[in-house]
């Protein structure tokens, strides 16, 4: 039984059967927001960021797996359905997740992770394969945070659950940058994954519009359930230009060129470990916060913030932008200082944003975004007036040399 993608000279691009899988994201995501809003605290950022993590490293795995599988063989679309029902289960419990919904969140994700590496161990690999020994390091990585984080449900205790956790995140989160090494083996060379770089490049875009997505939601649904005033609408539309610039920021250039240097790379899996795997989860965590706060301000439009949603709001395009400086450092080597300009910009509006209605916060942020947007299309604009070639033509030029 083959279960492996076939490797060609096409590229390879996300089955209709990963879009589907896709779509639990949006309420897994819309759940993270919304336990955010519930408790708009530092207790209470810290527990939607375990939350996010655990649905990103869900995700971010089958992602790694289905890069390798062939999602239209029957036993792989068997995974994956069972998969996406483990996330569902996942995502209904986060509201409760550090309460009495505790041990179903650990265990559904504990399930995903074990349960998929165990079916990638054994019947997707063959046995003296470097398939299977490589999937056999994760198993193994896996098993182990999954004691902690059964563990951490199983305790009453919120103090030593809070313990067990990050304990449990940090192993989640830390093996991939020791490549699985497990005591007494050899380690293993990141040539020992083949990334095939047009579908896996995909699929992460594809998350970053399942959060855009999440954010268009989640300021409809508020906004369909308040009255519409004026200053409602402008908040509204205001949140949807907010999204837009999002939307622009990443695909505009900044997809295509990371592609094409994830393509050309030298080590394929560590740049796309380290570009995609970690730096895309502080992209979407900026996207998220954002709508958090485009929330905040569609429910408040004329009143002022509070510190702590005026840190919500402020926040969520800055950790966007400074997400993209980190992820054009990683994937390029050198640095976006216009994205880092506009981070501090969003900083500067934070402060400015003391004593001012919601609204006003929110038209700001919008323009540092499209001043942003403005100030590097005015680059480029130059540098086609001076004949200079564009990133992505030095790139192409660079690979037919």
């Amino acid at each position: 039984m083959r279960l492996e993608r076939r490797r060609g000279a096409d590229a390879q691009r996300a089955t209709s059967l990963e879009l589907f899988f896709d779509l639990v994201f949006v309420f897994a995501i819309t759940q993270v927001s919304h336990l955010l809003l519930d408790d708009l605290s530092w207790r209470g950022a810290g527990r939607a960021l375990v939350a996010l993590l655990v649905v990103w490293w869900a995700w971010n795995y089958t992602a790694w797996v289905t890069n390798e599988l062939d999602p239209d063989a029957g036993a792989v679309r068997l995974l994956l359905l069972a998969v996406m029902l483990l996330c569902l289960v996942l995502a209904v419990a986060i509201p409760g997740a550090f309460g009495d919904h505790a041990l179903l969140f650990a265990g559904s994700y504990v399930a995903i992770q074990v349960g998929r590496h165990t079916f990638l161990t054994f019947a997707a690999a063959s046995r003296g394969t470097i398939e299977r020994e490589r999937a056999g390091r994760i198993l193994i990585w896996f098993v182990a945070a999954g004691l902690l984080w059964i563990a951490g449900a199983l305790t009453a205790t919120e103090g030593v659950r809070a313990v067990l956790w990050t304990a449990a995140l940090l192993v989640d989160y830390g093996a991939p940058l020791v490549l699985y090494w497990v005591p007494g083996k050899r380690r293993l060379p990141s040539s020992a994954w083949d990334v095939e770089t047009s579908h896996f490049a995909e699929r992460f875009q594809l998350f970053v519009i399942i959060a855009l997505g999440e954010s268009i939601v989640i300021t409809g649904a508020t906004t369909a359930g308040l009255e519409l005033s004026a200053a409602r609408l402008a908040a509204f539309g205001l949140a949807f230009a907010s999204s837009a610039a999002l939307w622009w920021l990443y695909f505009d250039y900044v997809a295509r060129i990371a592609e094409r240097r994830l393509e050309l790379a030298d080590d394929r899996t560590t740049l796309a470990r380290d570009g995609y795997t970690y730096l895309h989860g502080v992209l979407v965590a900026g996207v998220i916060l954002s709508a958090v706060g485009d929330e905040l301000v569609i429910a408040h439009p004329t009143s002022e913030l509070s510190t702590a949603e005026l840190v919500a709001v402020v926040g969520g395009p800055a950790l966007y932008l400074v997400g993209h400086a980190a992820f054009r450092w990683r994937m390029a080597g050198s640095v976006s200082w216009r994205r880092l300009a506009g981070a501090v910009a969003c900083a500067a509006v934070g402060v400015a944003g003391l004593g001012i209605p919601a609204i006003a916060v929110a038209a700001l942020l919008v323009a540092v975004l499209v001043g942003v947007i403005l100030w590097e299309q005015l680059a480029a604009a130059r540098r086609r007036a001076r004949g200079e070639s564009t990133p992505l033509e030095r790139l192409e030029a660079g690979a037919s040399g």
